[in-house]
């Protein structure tokens, strides 16, 4: 069995006796012959694992002198440039994973302060890395972050020039407030997620006696949740929309049809990959949930906090059953901004409006028999629909 190229990589396996694209090849060979163990370069974010946990590896995303480019850390910039998944993955594969170990509470003096400054910065910051080694080519995948480099162990590392840190920011993380206060605070003020999650995860968010570092993949979720809560109270106090209304979009490969009825809000998430029986299910009632959704993870609160945001802009709430199709097309896991973005995608589009619920539903049986499915595979199993059907209120329950 060859190598995984770009696009089986994200299946995990590859039928093909000899499997690199050759740009694969370019890179990798790029990557090595131009690499070192010491370099000077520019700093894009910070990375804390999970694994160990509360002693995690820390790390600089850094590429090294050869290459500037803002785009390689800055999701709203794929989007609008309209880069396609290879061309993400191949500006990601240039980011080093310059780590160190540490305690949740207490880092490695000689890195504090560089790691610090970094995960405040509002751009790249030009820093002089010292590695262990030299790094080789390889390419890191994980579900709810964006791909990056090789990690290689950090010895020392020194910020060569001023960084610049939003003074809000720098307000905030002095100010005794909680980590929600503060990441609604930010938000309200346009701060986007991905700065946000870069903050959070750094430990620089809460009351002096709370502050720790937090798993990045955890603290992408914390971020979708905390902002999504605070919607949620605001949608609350919006009329109900006036028709059933569907919304249909995608993004990658990511498909979404959202069911949006005359009721107050709740929200319901089943998740499918495209050619499977079964799917990953999730759901909240007015009142929320109680515990973490454990079935389509980070991905319920990056969809409910897109939906949440349009809700706002339109001043209404609503019951939403959302739909994800997951096709080939998503042949790689870019991070769980794809979903953000493809729910942002299919809220912005154009609905379809229908006077009576039996008309909205024959539309969207309709509409799903391209992916395969019928639409009473998921009514059959859906919460708020049996509840619906009861026709009782959700404030009832």
């Amino acid at each position: 069995m060859g190598e995984l190229c770009f696009r089986c990589i994200g299946k995990g396996k590859c039928d093909r006796p000899v499997c690199i694209l050759k740009e694969h090849l370019h890179i990798r060979k790029a990557f090595n012959e131009n690499s070192k163990k010491d370099f000077y370069g520019e700093n894009y974010n910070v990375f804390i694992g999970h694994y160990g946990y509360p002693n995690v590896n820390v790390g600089l995303l850094n590429t090294d002198n050869t290459i500037k480019d803002s785009t390689v850390d800055d999701p709203k910039e794929w989007v609008s440039q309209g880069f396609d998944i290879n061309e993400i993955i191949q500006k990601r594969s240039m980011l080093i994973n310059s780590s160190f170990k540490s305690s949740i509470r207490g880092f490695n003096d000689r890195l504090r302060d560089v790691f610090s400054e970094v995960a405040l910065a509002d751009k790249p910051v030009d820093t002089e890395i010292y590695l262990n080694k030299k790094p080789e080519f390889k390419l890191v995948f994980h579900n709810e972050v964006s791909p990056h480099g090789p990690k290689v162990e950090l010895e020392k590392a020194r910020i060569t020039e001023n960084v610049h840190i939003p003074t809000k920011v720098d307000s905030i993380i002095n100010d005794e407030l909680t980590s929600t206060e503060s990441l609604n605070i930010l938000h309200g003020k346009g701060y986007e997620n991905h700065y946000l999650t870069k903050i959070f995860s750094s430990g620089h968010l809460g009351l002096d006696t709370n502050k720790k570092l937090v798993p990045t993949r955890w603290s992408i979720t914390a971020v979708d949740d905390t902002i999504g809560k605070n919607l949620i109270k605001e949608v609350k106090n919006y009329s109900q929309i006036d028709k059933y209304t569907i919304y249909i979009g995608s993004y990658f490969g990511n498909y979404y049809i959202l069911l949006c009825y005359p009721e107050v809000w709740s929200y319901e998430l089943f998740e499918t990959m495209i050619g499977n029986k079964d799917s990953s299910h999730d759901w909240e009632n007015y009142y929320g949930r109680k515990g973490y959704a454990t079935e389509t993870v980070g991905g319920y609160y990056a969809a409910r906090l897109s939906i949440l945001e349009q809700l706002k802009a339109i001043k209404k709430q609503t019951t939403v059953l959302a739909l994800r199709f997951v096709s080939d097309e998503y042949w790689a896991p870019l991070g769980v901004w794809v979903v953000r973005q493809a729910v942002k995608n299919t809220m912005s589009s154009k609905p379809f409006m229908f006077d009576t619920k039996e008309e909205m539903l024959r539309f969207a049986s309709e509409y799903i028999k391209k992916f395969g499915y019928s639409l009473d595979h998921f009514l059959n199993q859906s919460v708020l629909a049996r509840q619906m059907n009861t026709q009782k209120k959700i404030l009832d329950y």
